[in-house]
């Protein structure tokens, strides 16, 4: 039931190692990437909620309840990776990834809600452990595509005329076909269990027919939400400022900051593309082996506590790298930052899952997103000018900025309170789920 992730973070690190690349390569300066990528979170603010809200009220006998989201966004996803890469103007690039990230996460956010719905309290840390096992796995290959193709294959990694690297569009179309097979593997190979009670199901759903009613009840629930979620929440918000700022300005720091170039059509623009490919690989492989130790760790002392020093640890990683001048050594926070992203895609929701009711699991599972999001456009807002007016232009800072704030949300952590920290001693280890 964990498998489909691996498709889905194809196109994820897909996306967030090598859209910085083709908006730069297609005409963007460093001032507007962050306004660029702000189609990302945007779209991920309005889809998320309803998709969560539409897959709780629905139900087929043969397609169950959040499968058919699976399967929608998966062909969607698909389309649209194979699209980005063959953008030859910036605005077409920005349309592009308002609908890869739109498609990404109608399959997404009810995986989420799928493993809440499928495995019982004491096992639901083991499974989104899972899901971050496959997550990894997929964010190590997918990062590694670019350099794959240039080292390997042979495929040209320079732009011409302006166009996107063939490394680049290559890896793309691989990640579309990885990303479509593997969540339709989840698809046909999984099973949802009917509504405990029909009848009532069938009595809401038919209360919750119409457009009105169903805004009512996605805005209605943000004044419901439990208060683990509440705390939750702000430790999300700077968590997500800083991988935003990684994602949008680590390709360039590292062309400034170690291959001293600016130029986003020079070869050495390029190539420090790649190496950041294989940094985010880096951080995917880590945390996809992490997803195995934290489990054991949050029995051995408490899910809070090792969400606190993953992103601790993540947070100081980020800070090193405005020191580290040669690229060899630029894997090293890497491993750190792949700690604290292990921790981000387990403890949050383990936490939160323990604190939701079972019939509500998908829509304030997409309701939790938003402060994912919200602290994203934030920063597309403001990062590019902080950056311009503080930082000199040196996006090597941005990313120390990012990684205070990580380290301010490690701190945070201490003020949430896990409901279901009991019932976590008894957590199985991933293999189980």
């Amino acid at each position: 039931m964990s498998f489909g992730f691996f498709g889905i973070q194809f196109g994820f690190a897909l996306q967030n190692a090598n859209t910085s690349r083709i908006f730069s390569t297609l005409g963007a300066n460093q001032d507007d990437l962050a306004l660029c990528w702000l189609a990302a979170p945007v779209t991920g603010l309005l889809v998320q909620p309803i998709i969560g809200y539409l897959s709780d009220n629905t139900w087929h006998p043969f397609w169950g309840r959040r499968r058919p989201f699976f399967f929608i966004g998966a062909i969607l996803a698909s389309i649209a990776l194979f699209l980005m890469p063959n953008s030859s103007m910036l605005w077409m690039a920005v349309a592009v990834l308002w609908m890869m990230d739109a498609a990404i996460n109608v399959s997404m956010e009810p995986f989420r809600a799928f493993v809440g719905d499928k495995l019982d309290p004491s096992q639901q840390t083991a499974g989104f452990a899972m899901q971050t096992f496959f997550i990894g796995c997929g964010g190590v290959i997918a990062s590694l595509l670019p350099t794959f193709f240039a080292d390997i294959m042979g495929v040209s990694n320079v732009p011409v005329n302006g166009a996107i690297p063939d490394t680049v569009r290559y890896s793309f179309y691989f990640g579309g076909a990885v990303f479509l097979l593997s969540v339709m593997w989840t698809v046909f190979s999984s099973q949802e269990a009917p509504p405990e009670n029909m009848a009532v199901f069938e009595a809401e759903r038919a209360k919750s027919k119409g457009l009105g009613h169903a805004l009512r009840e996605i805005l209605g629930g943000f004044g419901k939400m439990p208060k683990t979620m509440v705390q939750l929440a702000v430790v999300q918000f700077f968590t997500w400022i800083a991988l935003f700022a990684m994602w949008i300005y680590t390709t360039s720091a590292i062309a400034d900051n170690v291959f001293g170039t600016v130029d986003a059509q020079s070869a050495a623009f390029q190539e420090a593309g790649n190496r950041v490919g294989v940094m985010f690989a880096v951080y995917g492989g880590v945390s996809a082996l992490a997803a195995f130790v934290l489990p054991v760790f949050a029995r051995m002392t408490s899910r809070k506590f090792v969400h606190m020093s993953c992103l601790i640890v993540g947070g100081l990683s980020l800070i090193s790298i405005f020191m580290i001048h040669n690229i060899n050594y630029l894997y090293l926070p890497m491993v750190g930052v792949g700690i604290a992203w292990a921790s981000i895609l387990t403890m949050p929701y383990a936490i939160l899952a323990g604190a939701l009711p079972a019939n509500r699991m998908g829509y304030y599972m997409g309701v939790f997103n938003f402060f994912i999001v919200i602290p994203q456009i934030a920063s597309g807002f403001l990062l590019g000018y902080i950056t311009k007016h503080f930082l000199a232009g040196h996006a090597v800072m941005t990313l120390v900025l990012g990684g205070v704030c990580m380290v301010l949300a490690g701190l945070l952590t201490l003020l949430v309170k896990d409901e279901a920290a009991p019932a976590a001693k008894a957590v199985a280890v991933p293999a189980a789920a």
